[in-house]
Formats: structure tokens, C-alpha cells, sequence
């Protein structure tokens, strides 16, 4: 007779009780910074917040050889390797 958590692991292949798949952190690095994350999308705000931007600042990622502005109401989808670079928002008044 199978148990709930028996049959949630089905499929799942576990090494010494842990699944390593679900528990799968990847490397990204704001400002030079790396930042551990799991995989996903994130909102640019988490992102911020996590990795220890002010949320008054601006974000960019760097993809390719160009930097992208990141929307501060946006999301990021994080894989591994990502760049991110931060900066005082650009404009306003003086």
C-alpha cells in the first residue's frame, strides 16, 4: 500500500533522500556580485531585492554584447550565467 508522499516521489530520482533537480541553484552575478538563485522567472523587484540593488536604481542585463534596461514592473527569466548591472536612474529634474 502506497502513501501520498510515496506516489508524489514517483518519477523522481532521489539520492540519499533529497532531489537534487528541485533543489537546483544556478549562478548569476549583479555587479560583479554573484547571486545564487533557483531557476525561474522572477519579478525585476525580487531580483533587485535579493541580490542587494537599491529599488530606486536601474537594472540592466547585459545580453549579447548590449545591455538591456530591465522594467521595473517586468520579470527576468533566470537560467544560469545571467549580467546584471545596476545604476542610478538616468533623467529627472535637477
Amino acid at each position: 500500500m502506497s502513501t501520498i508522499v510515496e506516489e508524489a516521489r514517483t518519477g523522481h530520482d532521489h539520492h540519499d533522500g533529497h532531489d537534487h533537480d528541485c533543489e537546483k541553484k544556478v549562478s548569476v552575478h549583479v555587479n560583479n556580485e554573484p547571486v545564487f538563485l533557483h531557476t525561474g522567472r522572477y519579478p525585476v523587484a525580487t531580483l533587485k531585492t535579493v541580490s542587494k540593488v537599491p529599488l530606486a536604481e536601474d537594472l540592466v542585463q547585459l545580453v549579447g554584447t548590449k545591455l538591456e534596461p530591465l522594467d521595473d514592473n517586468g520579470h527576468v527569466h533566470i537560467r544560469g550565467c545571467e549580467i546584471f548591472i545596476s545604476h542610478v536612474k538616468a533623467g529627472g529634474a535637477s
